[in-house]
């Protein structure tokens, strides 16, 4: 089965990708965009563009100094653990890997995203003036104020009303320009996501996780993907199955990118299945997965246009509040991935009980500080458990993405 071109959300390797060897990437650099930069579209171009590898290597490496002095910690490989008492807890046999981006800059994965952007910027030479946009009222917008203030570059913030003040105080002390969108008479659609696009309709350039709105943002959290592929073979371990969290979808998107590219390249000679978790109160990527299986051409469905097997969630709600996208806007690649791939796998919707559950679970049996959206792929787990689609004797691996904000 082809896979989808980049129309649809599948970036592919860039043509001259290397994997490096365990002895390179164990003695080399923990940042993850030098250790894993031969993978990375932001390397190809600079070296497309005239760029030698140190220089590229070098507008990292002082990049990523600034951010460690405005967040208090630059990007380095996210720990990988087997959750024993977490595994015995929830009755999983067969062992749970996680792999904790708690400690990641900002506090979640979201900064992976955007650190990658702002290489594509360099490369491209956009000048440093040039406004960034963003729609976004949690930690997608404190990953963009914390990269883009490391980078000097101006960033408008569009917020709800009832964005959270603790977010709202903390982008105001990062300097971003904080826009709270109202919705206006007869208007349809997030107010956020509208301002955004009419900033970026004036010259704004989209600073963004949404891979709809900035292609390009996919490929710095592939970064995450290859050092998941990295850390279970540094482990020995063959999980059958990866629960990962999804509301936009870019994050999970990126991951099976990242995966099949290790695969192509020779790094890894499995992978496990991709269970795509939702929660009840917003599951618009689960309803259109199932549309899209039930399809006679599932590729064909796949490429059809937005609104007619993905639309706006009616009133999400949970308290895992980080995936309550009202649209999965990549979901394509992964629904892809699940259906037509190497190792097909589907998704599952939690309970809210399932939510509450495995932030409980988490936060007592782990020492990982997450939140209730980062502990959202245990739920699925549990709910997958509770369906019988995943057998207590499995080696399953979870992401935990996101730190509890006081």
């Amino acid at each position: 089965m082809p896979r989808l071109d980049r129309s649809l959300g599948w970036l592919g390797a860039p043509p001259d990708a290397a994997w490096p060897s365990a002895t390179t990437r164990l003695a080399g650099d923990a940042n993850p965009f030098v250790a894993f930069r031969h993978l990375l579209w932001s390397h190809h171009r600079a070296l497309a563009a005239g760029w030698s590898d140190a220089r590229f290597v070098d507008a990292v490496r002082r990049l990523d100094d600034a951010v460690a002095e405005v967040d208090g910690r630059g990007f380095t490989t996210t720990p990988l653990v087997r959750q024993r008492d977490l595994a015995e807890a929830i009755g999983q046999d067969g062992g749970i890997w996680a792999k904790d981006e708690t400690g990641n800059v900002s506090g979640t994965h979201k900064a992976r995203h955007l650190f990658g952007l702002a290489l594509h910027l360099a490369v491209d030479e956009v000048p440093v003036t040039t406004p960034l946009a963003i729609s976004s009222c949690g930690n997608a917008a404190l990953a963009a104020a914390v990269v883009a203030r490391a980078a000097g570059r101006p960033l408008a913030v569009h917020v709800p009303t009832w964005a959270d003040p603790v977010v709202l105080d903390r982008l105001d002390d990062l300097g971003a320009d904080v826009r709270t969108c109202e919705r206006r008479d007869g208007e349809a659609g997030d107010p956020c996501l509208l301002r955004f696009r009419e900033l970026v309709a004036e010259g704004a350039v989209p600073f963004t996780v949404q891979g709809t709105e900035a292609p390009w943002t996919l490929d710095g959290c592939r970064t995450l993907g290859f050092e998941l592929v990295a850390g279970l073979a540094d482990h020995g371990a063959t999980p059958t199955r990866l629960f990962i969290q999804v509301g936009g979808a870019t994050m999970a998107s990126s991951i099976v990118q990242a995966l099949a590219d290790a695969v192509d390249l020779g790094a890894a000679t499995t992978r496990p299945r991709l269970v795509a978790v939702q929660a009840e109160g917003c599951a618009p990527f689960a309803r259109a997965f199932n549309r899209v299986a039930g399809a006679d051409d599932p590729m064909t469905a796949l490429a059809a246009p937005d609104g007619e097997h993905m639309w706006p969630w009616d009133e999400p709600g949970s308290a895992a509040t980080g995936i309550l996208d009202d649209v999965a806007y990549d979901w394509r690649a992964v629904a892809w991935d699940m259906l037509c791939g190497p190792v097909p796998g589907g998704p599952v919707v939690a309970t809210e009980d399932d939510v509450v559950e495995a932030h409980r679970l988490v936060r007592s049996h782990t020492s990982v500080p997450a939140d209730a959206t980062g502990t959202a792929g245990v739920a699925g787990l549990l709910a997958a458990r509770r369906d019988g689609c995943v057998d207590a004797d499995e080696e399953v691996v979870v992401l935990l993405t996101g730190v509890e904000r006081s």
